[in-house]
């Protein structure tokens, strides 16, 4: 895969004009958007940047991060508080995203999402309030291991890291996730499977497979 070294601001102002001139593929009045990557790479900050640049551009956003939807501990933690295979299998509950996140914001939907499900200090329901996104109206959703799961995203940007990137911006104690990230990188393939695929490794300059 060829890539092209980019800004953030570049990169964020080209995602926002191709966001504002697409429809959604399934015929929905909303967009809904992936900003997938591991912590490490911070999807969290271009998700902010984009919905900014949405905003300016004249669009409503709601943006969710994915470990607000974390199943309870004594699910996630079954096998141990670090154990990779149930990080990667069972941490995020996936089914609720489908319920109260894409479901929806399908054709003919009410557009009321709930923005978090889960408090995982307090290991209890944070009992967040339904938020209504306007029509024409985009959900970006950010987090770690997003894609292969027939979420229904009108656009997927996946961040990547090299092994050796990940595993030097992983703190310490987040470690014990290396592991579920190869794993996600060998069986779903994020680079094929995303849309457009920034390299991250140097936050500095960052690098896409798309066009200007």
């Amino acid at each position: 895969m060829r890539l092209e070294a980019i800004t953030w601001e570049r990169l964020t102002d080209a995602l926002a004009e191709r966001l504002v001139a697409m429809p959604a593929k399934d015929g929905s009045p909303w967009l809904r958007v992936a900003v997938d990557g591991a912590p490490a790479a911070s999807p969290g900050d271009l998700a902010g940047r984009l919905a900014e640049a949405l905003r300016v551009r004249g669009r409503a956003v709601h943006k969710a991060g994915t470990f607000g939807f974390l199943r309870p501990a004594s699910l996630r933690l079954e096998y141990g508080r670090e154990d990779p295979g149930a990080f990667h299998d069972e941490w995020f509950d996936r089914q609720a995203l489908w319920r109260e996140v894409f479901q929806p914001l399908d054709p003919g939907g009410t557009g009321r999402v709930l923005p978090d499900l889960w408090d995982p200090v307090a290991d209890r329901a944070t009992r967040s309030g339904y938020v209504e996104l306007p029509y024409d109206g985009v959900l970006l959703l950010h987090g770690p291991l997003l894609l292969g799961h027939w979420f229904p995203f009108d656009l997927s940007v996946h961040l990547k890291l090299s092994p050796a990137a990940l595993a030097r911006r992983t703190p310490q104690n987040q470690r014990w996730t290396l592991p579920a990230y190869a794993r996600y990188e060998a069986e779903t393939r994020p680079e094929e499977a995303a849309d457009i695929v920034v390299r991250a490794d140097d936050p500095r300059h960052p690098a896409w497979n798309g066009t200007l």
